[in-house]
């Protein structure tokens, strides 16, 4: 078998067709932990997170508009 240097598609944490990152995914992979809020994206309406369910999947109970997780609002402000 010949020996190469492991540069054809697939393989390995990430790795894909057309794969250029670490395949960690957004916030370098790691979570929040299962504490924290949801806040609207409209209006600032906090809804307590919920483990297991993630805030985009939510929508503001008083206005429709999508939630977010409130330490991604923090890192945007910075």
């Amino acid at each position: 078998m010949p020996q190469g240097k492991g540069l054809g598609n697939g393989g390995g944490q990430g790795g894909g067709r057309n794969s250029l990152g670490g395949g960690r995914g957004r916030n370098s992979g790691g979570g929040f932990g299962s504490g924290g809020y949801c806040v609207c994206a409209g209006c600032g309406n906090k809804t307590p997170h919920t483990r297991g369910i993630k805030c985009t999947d939510l929508r503001c109970p008083a206005c429709g508009k999508a939630m977010i997780r409130e330490e991604l609002l923090e890192r945007r402000s910075k």
